[in-house]
C-alpha cells in the first residue's frame, strides 16, 4: 500500500528544488526536467539525491505511530541507473549517512522497480540516491510502499475547515487543486473521503461551486474572525454527519499554499496509526511563502505567553535539517494554518471561544491537551507575519493572553503582566506608535469587564472600532508632507550603533532627551513596519513606517504630550491590576464555559 509520494517540484505550489532532490555538487554532467517537468532526465554518470524534506521517508515515526510493516520503494525509471538506498541518523549528534543497499537496474523503456527497506532495523530518515549508468535515463517518480493488515487500516474521512474574509483568489486556489488533485479524481484513495468547508465571513464567494459537487460547501457567515469563522465550519461539519460522518477535521487558513500530497500523508498516516495513537492530530509545519526552503513553526508551546516557535527559521533545503526536523519536540498545539485533529474533542459544547482572532487555536489545543504528530512533506506556505503587520493586533493579542492564561495558567502572575506590558508599551513609545498604546490599554480593560464583554459585545462591531482606532495604511504615493526615499528605507535595516553613539542613544531614552535631526525637504525616516528597531528612531523627528507588500505606509511623530498620556494611563492600568488582575482571572476561568457552547454561538453568529 502507497504511504507517500516521491515528488518533483510543483508549479504554482512549490518550485524550491532543493526540497526535492539535491544534484550533485560541483558536478559537470546535468539533470533537466522532462516530460513538461514531471519526470528527470540524467545524462551519463550525472547523480542526485532524494533524502530532502519532500523524498526521504520518517523511519522512526512511521515505526511509532503506525503498525506498517517493511517498506518498499517503488520506482519508474528508463535506462540504467544505479540505486542507492540510504539511511540518515544523527550519531554523537552529527548527522551521518549508511548505505543499505546498491544496485543496477535497468530498462529500455519506463518500468517500475521495487526495491525492499526493513523498517524495523533504521532510526531517522530513509531515502535514495541515483546515478545515471547508461542508455537514455529517466527518472519518472514513485512512491514507498508499506506491508500493512487491511483489518488494522482505520476509517478516516476528513472535513477540511476553512474560514475567508475576502481573499477569493487564495480560496478558489485551493479549491482548484483539491478538486483537481482529489475531489474530481476517482482513481484518488482520497476520493470520497474528503469534503471542504468554508465559511465565508466576507460573502463574497457564490455559494454553488459551479461543478455541481457536494463535497465542497460554502456557508455565507458574519465577519466574526477567525474563530468565528472555524467555529461556524465546525458546526456545519457536526451537523452534516449524516451526509459525511468526519472522522478528522483539518482547520486550514485561507490564505496559505498547500500540497496535495500534504493531505495524503496526512490521511494516510490516520489510517495506518496504532490503537495507543487513535487520538493523535497531525499538524502542518508553516513555511515562508516568499522564501519556500525556510520553515516558520513545527509546533509551538505557549509557556504563558513566552511563545516557543519549535524548529523556526532552519532552512529545509539542507538535508541536515530536515534530519533535525524529525526530532519530537515538547508540543502545546499546532497553529491553525494546518491542524488535523480527531472529531471526537468536537462537541456542541466544547467549541472555540469567541476571541475574534489571534489566540482562538492556541486555547483549544490548550483546552483540549491535543497530542500532535509533525511529519516532514506535511506543512503550507504563508505569508510571514512580518509582512502582514497590522495596528489594530495589539488589542486582541493582550486582551487575548489575558483571556488564554485565566484558563490553562492559573499560576500567571501579576508581576509577568505587567512586565510584558511595560516592555510592549515602551517599545511601541520608541516608535512613536501611541494608537497603539491606547489599543494595549484598551484590551487590558476590556479584559476586567469580564465574561459578560464577551458575551454580549458584538465582534464585528467592536472590530471596526478597534480597526478605526489604529494606524490606518495608505498607498505610499498618497502619503502627504512626505516623500518615500528608497534609499533611507533599504539602509535602514543596515543601520547599528555601538560603543559611545550606542551608550548616548540609551541615555538618552533613544533620542527622546535630544533635539531631532533635521531632514531635507520633505524626506523623512523611512523603515519597515514589521522589521524596525530602536536605532531607526534615534533624533527623528517623523517616520515613515513602509510595507513592502503592499506598498503602503503610515507616519508616525515624536510627541511628548502623547507620551505624557501613555505614563499616565499606564499609571492608570497598574493601579487597577493590583486591585482586579487575580479576581478577573479568576471570574474568566470560572465563567467562560457558556461561551464555548452551541447555543452561545448559534446566537453570537445570528442563525
Amino acid at each position: 500500500m502507497k504511504i507517500q509520494n516521491l515528488l518533483l517540484p510543483e508549479p504554482g505550489i512549490c518550485a524550491e528544488e532543493e526540497l526535492y532532490f539535491l544534484r550533485e555538487k560541483d558536478g559537470v554532467r546535468s539533470v533537466n526536467y522532462a516530460h513538461g517537468g514531471s519526470a528527470l532526465r540524467f545524462e551519463h554518470g550525472a547523480r542526485c539525491c532524494f533524502d530532502t524534506y519532500f523524498n526521504s521517508l520518517s523511519a522512526e515515526k512511521w515505526k511509532k505511530y503506525t503498525s506498517v510493516g517493511s517498506i518498499r520503494l517503488r520506482l519508474a525509471i528508463s535506462g540504467s541507473f544505479e540505486v542507492t538506498l540510504v539511511n540518515t541518523r544523527f550519531v554523537s549528534g552529527t548527522a551521518s549517512k549508511s548505505v543499505i543497499d546498491r544496485q543496477t537496474l535497468a530498462s529500455p523503456e519506463k518500468k517500475e522497480f521495487v526495491l525492499p527497506y526493513r523498517l524495523h532495523e533504521y532510526k531517522g530518515m530513509l531515502a535514495f540516491e541515483l546515478r545515471a549508468c547508461g542508455g537514455d535515463p529517466v527518472y519518472y517518480g514513485g512512491s514507498y510502499d508499506a506491508e500493512t493488515d487491511e483489518q488494522s487500516l482505520r476509517p478516516v474521512d476528513i472535513a477540511v475547515n476553512i474560514c475567508t474574509y475576502r481573499r477569493e483568489a487564495y480560496v478558489r486556489r485551493n479549491i482548484d487543486i483539491l478538486r483537481k488533485s482529489i475531489i474530481g479524481n476517482e482513481d484518488h484513495v482520497m476520493h470520497g473521503h474528503l469534503k471542504v468547508y468554508i465559511s465565508d465571513n466576507g460573502n463574497t464567494l457564490p455559494q454553488e461551486t459551479g461543478d455541481g459537487s457536494d463535497d465542497i460547501k460554502i456557508t455565507g457567515n458574519r465577519n466574526v474572525g477567525g474563530a468565528g469563522g472555524f467555529t461556524r465550519g465546525l458546526i456545519e461539519i457536526m451537523n452534516d454527519r449524516d451526509s459525511f460522518n468526519a472522522t478528522h477535521v483539518l482547520m486550514m487558513d485561507d490564505d496559505v499554499v498547500v500540497t496535495p500530497e500534504a493531505l495524503f500523508r496526512t490521511y494516510m498516516l490516520l489510517r495506518c496509526r496504532r490503537e495507543e495513537y487513535a487520538a493523535m492530530s497531525i499538524g502542518g509545519a508553516m513555511l515562508r511563502m516568499d522564501r519556500q526552503s525556510i520553515q516558520v513553526e513545527a509546533g509551538a508551546s505557549w509557556n504563558a505567553g513566552r511563545l516557543v516557535s519549535n524548529k523556526a527559521g532552519i532552512d529545509l533545503s539542507l538535508g541536515e535539517n530536515c534530519l533535525l526536523n524529525e526530532i519530537e519536540e515538547y508540543t502545546e498545539y499546532n497553529a491553525w494554518w494546518y491542524c488535523c485533529m480527531p472529531m471526537e474533542v468536537v462537541s456542541r459544547s466544547n467549541l472555540p471561544l469567541p476571541l475574534f482572532i489571534r489566540g482562538d487555536d492556541l486555547e483549544y489545543g490548550l483546552r483540549n491537551r491535543l497530542y500532535v504528530v509533525l511529519l516532514n512533506g506535511i506543512c503550507v506556505w504563508h505569508e510571514p507575519f512580518e509582512n502582514k503587520y497590522a495596528s489594530y493586533l495589539h488589542y486582541y493579542i493582550i486582551r487575548n493572553l489575558l483571556y488564554d492564561n485565566a484558563l490553562h495558567f492559573p499560576n500567571y502572575k501579576l508581576s509577568s503582566f505587567l512586565h510584558r506590558l511595560y516592555v510592549t508599551t515602551a517599545r511601541e513609545m520608541i516608535y512613536y506608535r501611541y494608537k497603539n498604546i491606547d489599543l494595549l490599554f484598551r484590551g487590558v480593560n476590556d479584559f476586567y469587564k469580564g465574561v459578560d464583554f464577551l458575551r454580549s459585545t458584538d465582534g464585528e462591531a467592536l472590530h471596526k472600532e478597534i480597526l478605526q482606532s489604529g494606524y490606518a495604511a495608505v498607498p505610499v504615493e498618497q502619503i502627504e508632507n512626505a516623500v518615500f526615499s528608497l534609499p533611507k528605507y533599504m539602509n535602514s535595516f543596515k543601520q547599528s550603533d555601538r560603543g559611545l553613539t550606542k551608550a548616548l542613544r540609551y541615555l538618552t531614552i533613544n533620542g527622546y532627551l535630544l533635539p531631532a535631526k533635521r531632514s531635507k525637504g520633505k524626506e523623512i525616516q523611512a523603515v519597515s513596519m514589521g522589521l524596525c528597531r530602536p536605532v531607526n528612531f534615534y533624533r527623528q523627528k517623523r517616520v515613515l513606517h513602509y510595507d513592502e507588500e503592499s506598498k503602503k505606509a503610515f507616519i508616525t511623530e515624536k510627541s511628548w504630550r502623547d507620551v505624557f498620556k501613555a505614563l499616565g494611563g499606564l499609571i492608570r492600568i497598574t493601579c487597577v491590576s493590583i486591585v482586579s488582575f487575580s479576581r478577573a482571572m479568576k471570574r474568566f476561568r470560572d465563567g467562560s464555559a457558556d461561551l464555548m457552547s452551541e447555543d452561545f454561538w448559534k446566537q453570537y453568529l445570528g442563525y
